[in-house]
């Protein structure tokens, strides 16, 4: 017997139930891995709410770490006792044990922990992509990343200020600023006190940003754009503050002829060498040390919904694991 997360109807938080399930063995393809260690993440919040709809009754979470326990018929390249961690696939990450489909699984270093390991797949991977695929941040860019001071912020701003970029970052206060500003942040603004668009045309002379990374949404889109240099690449990854109103695709001309663009991770990394040259580059920055990991908060797994509270509130900065 083993326990999970589940929702019957989306909602606020208080629609995760902690309920007991049996794990059959896994099926052909598919690997069955205990968790030794859960990531939150705020389309967690997304999925729950039905902002994006799944079928229900629902399982949640898409990023865990763990070991093999057992595999199926046809997996050849992982064995009971790996050390493993995911990010994507179906929902059900909030759990015990699960079985997931084995290509999904990248093997975890020795040298990182599991806490590390739920951490950083899916915010680790998103600031991959973001950096080094969707905008290819060169030395001497100017960038703007949202929400710096959260878990794929606190890992761009670092990573974005080891590629040579000048890093500014929202924040939401003065401690969060300083948290920013100690992990890369050259230049944090707190929205809360500042036109943002002002700033950032402030700080770069006039110019603009050569990217916006924005995963807050319907709140900072417009601002956003304002932010931009001519031709600039505006990165709508999120929808924190709900999602983007229409808006005539004209705008983009008229502000500079911008680029805007609506990635995800899991388009990123459908190809199973995709995934592994991205896992391999995010592992390098990690041991390297150029990026530092920051695990801020840990929940049992059976208090996702307090979790979720405290996300959906902005009282957590970094990354915040759940252990089962």
């Amino acid at each position: 017997m083993s326990r999970l997360i589940r929702f019957e109807r989306t909602g606020g938080p208080e629609v995760l139930q902690w309920v007991d399930c049996d794990v059959a063995p896994p099926a052909p393809g598919e690997a069955q891995v205990r968790h030794c260690a859960v990531g939150l993440n705020y389309i967690d919040v997304y999925h729950r709410s039905g902002l994006y709809p799944v079928p229900l009754p629902s399982g949640l979470g898409l990023e865990a770490s763990g070991v093999v326990e057992a595999v199926g018929d046809g997996v050849v390249d992982l064995r009971p006792g790996d050390r493993v961690a995911y990010a994507g696939g179906a929902l059900g990450a909030y759990a015990e044990r699960r079985n997931i489909v084995a290509d999904r699984l990248v093997r975890l270093p020795d040298a990182l922990s599991f806490e590390q390991g739920a951490a950083m797949m899916l915010q680790g991977l998103t600031a991959q992509y973001l950096l080094r695929r969707t905008y290819r941040v060169q030395p001497g860019d100017a960038i703007l990343i949202h929400a710096a001071a959260g878990g794929v912020g606190l890992l761009v701003c670092q990573w974005a200020k080891a590629l040579g970029a000048t890093v500014i970052g929202t924040v939401g206060s003065d401690e969060k600023a300083a948290l920013a500003q100690l992990y890369g942040c050259d230049h944090p603004i707190v929205y809360t006190r500042e036109r943002v668009s002002s700033r950032v045309r402030e700080l770069t002379g006039g110019e603009g940003v050569a990217v916006v990374y924005d995963s807050i949404g319907k709140d900072t889109f417009l601002d956003s754009l304002a932010c931009l240099r001519p031709m600039g690449m505006m990165v709508s990854f999120g929808n924190a503050s709900g999602p983007v109103e229409s808006f005539d695709p004209g705008l983009l001309g008229k502000m500079g002829s911008l680029f805007l663009t609506r990635p995800s991770l899991f388009a990123y990394s459908a190809r199973r060498e995709d995934l592994l040259a991205m896992a391999e580059e995010l592992f390098t920055v990690v041991l390297s040390g150029q990026v530092k990991l920051s695990i801020n908060q840990q929940f049992p797994l059976r208090d996702a919904a307090v979790a979720h509270r405290e996300l959906e509130a902005r009282r957590t900065t970094g990354s915040t694991v759940l252990i089962p």
